[in-house]
């Protein structure tokens, strides 16, 4: 299965919303995210993964911040304060949530 990038982000543009989910399979949902100049998020309550499609700026994870560019791959575990900062108009990303509620166990970094 192949979900195109360009056809994604023209739904979730299409759809006015800043988010969209794309695919799902299993504990995996897949959704592409655009926000407009401010990301509100609140911590989710499973695991993520964002891959950077485009753009780029500052990702405020845990109390630290760090700087990211297009295909830049983020983590964030269960329940953590976390947000895009000082991003670029064309940011977009791929959020992968998976993993059961209150995310998984560390076994390494």
């Amino acid at each position: 299965m192949k979900i195109d990038k360009t056809q994604a982000l023209d739904s979730v543009c299409a759809s006015g919303a800043q988010f969209l989910k794309v695919f799902g399979h299993g504990t995996l949902s897949v959704e592409i995210y655009r926000p407009d100049r401010i990301d509100l998020q609140e911590p989710h309550i499973r695991d993520e993964v964002y891959v950077i499609i485009s753009g780029s700026g500052t990702f405020f994870c845990d109390g630290q911040r760090t700087k990211f560019t297009a295909g830049d791959l983020l983590f964030v575990a269960a329940g953590v304060a976390h947000r895009f900062e000082n991003f670029t108009a064309d940011f977009a990303t791929w959020v992968l949530f998976y993993g059961p509620v209150n995310g998984e166990k560390n076994t390494s970094h």
